[in-house]
């Protein structure tokens, strides 16, 4: 007769081994490399794991392999977008080669609130990061350097990334909506945006070429990041009297843009005949709203694929591109 376990143990590995016909080193390979396990013995072994309950003991694994199996992603938030899209796709690249990925959220303050949350995540040890933009707080570079990890930005097209980036130039992006609405006659302009670095690179992109391409800029409002709705509503109260009778508008997100349509139409202001408005981030709320609003697209699902992709090549000890532009669109609706 088979010796019952005792239920007050702790599971170990060679239990689901037992209950799943495989050698311990399989129950391994299942956890740690599935792809080189076949799917019918990998599904055998994760239902031996479910029925026992085994929970594998990753400090003690990392301590012998020095890997943890974990993947660290920083972004400022999931609330929108432009950030999620990439973190899903990053999340599910990493979970099918056997990473899990653990989220933080630094918010806009940067500071100290980054450093330390970079900090407290590299204490636990991930086997890689991913970080958001490619500007940090003093101190964080010598914190990724001691830490001897990959690294991999996104959002950010610096020309020398800590360690490797994903992303695209927000200057890039300013000027190319500035250039959109000067090929269409505008020549009077206005920017609603946030005070984060991204969002002033791509004001400054649309400034330089208003500048070069003689046009004016009427009126400006920063607003604190995160931008709401609300904050757009609010901006174009602001900003009203500044306006002339044909004005073209960049706002820093679709939110703001919404919030703006929504405030013009209150106002009877024609859009886009005297108003035209261009958000950012392609959100499914301008894609749908009425009027649909003009907006610059990115491609936040390649650029979460990417950068796993980066760091799964360096995890395998293959070489990896230092720096991966991605391709932004302008997408032009009836607010232009």
């Amino acid at each position: 007769m088979a010796r019952r376990r005792d239920p007050s143990a702790s599971v170990k590995i060679i239990d689901v081994a037992a209950a799943a016909g495989v050698a311990p080193m399989t129950v391994s390979r299942v956890l740690n490399s599935p792809g080189h396990v076949s799917a019918a013995t990998a599904a055998r072994v994760r239902e031996a794991i479910e029925r026992l309950g085994y929970v594998p003991n990753l400090i003690a694994g990392g301590l012998s392999s020095r890997r943890s199996r974990m993947i660290a992603a920083i972004v400022p938030t999931i609330a929108n977008a432009m950030f999620s899209d990439p973190v899903q796709a990053f999340t599910d690249v990493m979970n099918q080669a056997g990473y899990h990925v653990l989220l933080g959220l630094s918010g806009y303050g940067g500071g100290d609130a980054e450093r330390d949350l970079i900090r407290a995540v590299l204490a636990r040890r991930p086997d890689a990061l991913l970080l958001t933009g490619a500007t940090h707080p003093p101190g964080v570079a010598r914190l990724l350097r001691d830490a001897g990890v990959p690294v991999v930005e996104i959002w950010d097209a610096a020309a020398s990334p800590t360690d490797m980036l994903v992303g695209f130039d927000h200057a890039e992006v300013g000027a190319a909506v500035a250039d959109f609405f000067l090929d269409r006659g505008h020549t009077s302009f206005a920017v609603v945006g946030a005070d984060d670095t991204r969002g002033g690179a791509r004001r400054q992109g649309f400034f330089d070429t208003i500048a070069r391409r003689g046009g004016k800029l009427v009126a400006e409002c920063i607003l604190p990041a995160p931008n709401t709705i609300a904050d757009g509503r609010v901006a174009l109260r602001t900003i009203l009297p500044k306006l002339g009778p044909r004005t073209a508008l960049l706002a820093g997100s679709d939110l703001v843009a919404f919030g703006i349509i929504t405030e013009a139409r209150m106002q009877g202001i024609a859009v886009p005949e005297r108003l035209a408005v261009c958000g950012f981030g392609d959100f499914e709320l301008c894609r749908q709203s009425e009027p649909p609003i003009t907006s610059v697209g990115v491609d936040g699902t390649a650029m979460g694929r990417l950068a796993a992709e980066s760091l799964l090549a360096r995890l395998s000890g293959r070489p990896a591109p230092s720096r991966v532009l991605v391709p932004f669109h302008i997408l032009p609706r009836a607010t232009t």
